[in-house]
């Protein structure tokens, strides 16, 4: 192998640690949203409250979407996978309420 072809074999695989590093802190932080999601559900449920909130989701939306731009993360995507998490987020409130 070639020195260069050496170098890129080693970029490849610290790249690669990092992906599965952030990965982790992915799949930890949606445990402690969805942790945060099931106390927020349960409450709905004792109090009545509907599962939905529509105009948080739009402000979280639009939050989002502000915050991807500032990483520069496509809004598009973000606001797909947000829009993602709280149809789960409302599946599990509603499940509370059955």
């Amino acid at each position: 192998m070639t020195d260069a072809v050496t170098r890129a074999a080693d970029l490849l695989k610290d790249h690669r640690a990092s992906i599965d590093r952030l990965d982790t802190i992915l799949v930890n932080t949606l445990a402690e949203r969805f942790a945060h999601t099931r106390a927020v559900g349960k409450l709905k449920a004792e109090h009545d409250l509907p599962p939905a909130d529509p105009a948080r989701e739009a402000q979280q939306i639009e939050r989002l979407e502000r915050l991807a731009v500032d990483a520069d993360l496509d809004p598009e995507f973000a606001k797909k996978f947000l829009k993602f998490v709280i149809q789960e987020v409302i599946q599990h409130h509603k499940q509370h309420q059955s």
